[in-house]
């Protein structure tokens, strides 16, 4: 076990990049009804700390025959009286075991998600946190998963509605957040009685495999969950989109993959969720307490080096505030601890991969072009390693440029100053992303005049953390459909069925 080595241990393993199989919970292979296997051509991928580029683990490349022999898994353990027998209360009882799993190896797990993603020990911890919140939440979920009795207009009929599991979820899971995105979505599936396979993001399932782990040693039947880990994206996606035992497809990643799944999802009237790309507004307005709006978009900004999908993107500040706000953000901002995500002190790690650092630099670059003004950064730390970038805040960004018009998922601040109130709301709605938008303001009539007219799912008003298990996480506009956590979390993977008992006779 990892804790038989002690935190200096580990440490050290990870900086030689590699963490063997010290630790029960890193696994080399994938999780097929309820064995670990490898893929069926023995071919494997190896994964890549972004920190430094050492190797810290091996998994298998699975295919898309080894991805139906999954699905097949799914099928059969959610008909088999081992799952479906099972109460609600029985459900719930799993979860909340796999939920006293996951709080007791929370720092294994921390570790393992640092080395694969790079993010910060703190904030991995945190996100260890944070996703164990679903599990916990819907773990209660399972058994308020309530039908209905409907007063009937004929006097010989009762109406009933109950909700059902869908059957089969196929779950594709991002890099940011390798284990939230994961329980958010399967603690749902399995407290509504569905079972799952999960496909992790090629760069980071480790963290994926290390929480199924503990989903198996938490007693959850064979078959309930599984987890291919893959490197063939497309075809993965398009064998879940098209199989007739898939039921439900939740998606987390860009717009442009979710538009592409949502339409193999046509043919077989699937069930969809979609947690897609944002483009997150934070306006800044004259009565707005600066110290807190400047603490709400460090927050917001650079949680996970900027790599998440309700980050702040464009910083609309008002006249009135600019100068003040803008000061007080370069001196937090070049104040920021940049390094390796294993250091306790280290606020910003690196990008994940180098896709994610061209194009990163290519929005700053773009801005550059465009006559934008760099004020702080703008430019690759290469002396800390080749993923790296400076956070950045630039100013003056055209309504042409990349960094306005589009995501840039990484460490860059871009910032437009602004007049009146109509104006902030008119730039903030100007896009066709709609996920999160955050404002800060101390007039009351404002804050409830601007929450109701931005065209996003989630807004943050004098907040930039809005995430909770508790609280509908989704967007609006290209930023997806339906919602992850709280009650309405359990909807995408319910059917409502409708039963009309008539000739009743009651005399």
């Amino acid at each position: 076990m990892l804790r038989q080595f002690g935190g200096i241990a580990l440490r050290r393993l990870l900086s030689f990049g590699r963490m063997r199989n010290y630790s029960a919970l890193v696994q080399s292979k994938a999780l097929v009804d309820g064995a670990w296997v490898e893929s069926s051509d023995c071919d494997t991928f190896e994964v890549l700390n972004p920190a430094n580029g050492a190797v810290i683990g091996t998994v298998p490349n699975m295919t898309v025959a080894d991805a139906q022999k999954a699905i097949d898994a799914a099928k059969k353990a959610y008909e088999s009286k081992e799952w479906r027998s099972l109460t609600a209360k029985d459900r719930s009882n799993l979860l909340k075991k796999w939920h006293k799993l996951i709080e007791q190896n929370s720092q294994e797990i921390a570790e393992i998600m640092t080395a694969e993603s790079g993010k910060p020990i703190n904030e991995s911890k945190g996100e260890v946190a944070y996703g164990n919140s679903f599990v916990e939440w819907f773990a209660e979920e399972a058994r308020r998963i309530y039908g209905e009795i409907i007063p009937s207009a004929a006097p010989n009929r009762e109406i009933i509605v109950m909700k059902q599991p869908i059957g089969v979820a196929a779950l594709i899971t991002p890099w940011n957040f390798p284990m939230a995105m994961i329980t958010r979505k399967a603690g749902a599936a399995l407290a509504a009685g569905c079972t799952v396979v999960v496909k992790p993001s090629e760069d980071t399932p480790l963290t994926a495999l290390a929480v199924a782990k503990l989903a198996e040693d938490a007693g959850i039947p064979k078959g309930v969950i599984n987890v291919v880990t893959t490197k063939k994206a497309a075809p993965m996606g398009e064998l879940f989109c098209k199989s007739p035992d898939v039921r439900g497809i939740s998606f987390t990643g860009s717009t442009e993959v979710g538009k592409l799944l949502f339409r193999n999802c046509a043919d077989g009237i699937k069930r969809v969720c979609l947690e897609l790309g944002g483009n997150a507004p934070f306006i800044v307005f004259d009565s707005a307490d600066v110290e807190k709006a400047v603490d709400g978009a460090m927050a917001s900004k650079f949680r996970n080096c900027g790599q998440t999908c309700v980050s702040a993107n464009r910083f609309f500040v008002q006249d009135g505030i600019y100068d003040k706000f803008v000061e007080q953000l370069k001196k937090r901002v070049e104040a920021l601890k940049i390094g390796n995500g294993e250091g306790c002190d280290v606020q910003i790690g690196p990008l994940i991969n180098e896709m994610q650092f061209k194009k990163v630099s290519g929005f700053v670059e773009d801005a550059k072009d465009k006559k934008a003004t760099v004020l702080s950064g703008g430019k690759p730390l290469t002396e800390v390693g080749s993923l790296f970038y400076a956070p950045t805040i630039i100013t003056d960004v055209p309504s042409t440029a990349k960094l306005y018009t589009e995501e840039v998922f990484g460490p860059v601040v871009s910032i437009i100053r602004f007049r009146d109130e109509e104006e902030a709301v008119q730039k903030a709605n100007d896009t066709r992303r709609g996920l999160a938008g955050y404002f800060y303001s101390e007039n009351l009539q404002q804050v409830f005049r601007v929450a109701k007219r931005l065209e996003v799912g989630m807004v943050g008003v004098n907040e930039g953390i809005i995430s909770a298990a508790e609280a509908p996480f989704g967007g609006v506009k290209e930023s997806g459909v339906g919602r992850e956590g709280s009650k309405h979390g359990i909807d995408d993977y319910v059917d409502i069925k409708y039963i009309c008992m008539g000739n009743l006779k009651y005399n």
